[in-house]
């Protein structure tokens, strides 16, 4: 069974939650693990930085608007909660699963 990412519904989007890698070699999903999508980042855990880059690589990704997503809590932590609005439950499942590297950590 593949690890699966833990999709909440909230009154105003869906949310999940990744663990953020700043400063690594090469951006990139990394894996699942614990419920939450693992994120590499090249940005620095600096002035937003990190945080805009994994809006930028979960929008590449994901294939979705990057105003469709905003960081809701963790925004100074590795763990970060991602709020994803106009989305099926279904659909963004959908979107994670192919994400899936085939590997987990």
């Amino acid at each position: 069974m593949h690890p699966a990412v833990l999709i909440r519904e909230t009154k105003n989007g869906l949310s999940f939650d990744i663990h953020v890698n700043p400063h690594a070699s090469r951006a990139g999903i990394s894996g699942i693990s614990e419920g939450m999508l693992k994120l590499k980042v090249t940005a620095p855990p600096v002035e937003g930085a990190a945080n805009e880059a994994c809006i930028d690589l979960l929008a590449k990704k994901l294939k979705l608007r990057k105003s469709q997503m905003k960081i809701s809590a963790g925004a100074k932590g590795r763990k970060k909660t991602i709020l994803v609005s106009e989305i099926s439950k279904t659909d963004l499942e959908r979107k994670i699963h192919r994400l899936d590297t085939g590997h987990s950590s």
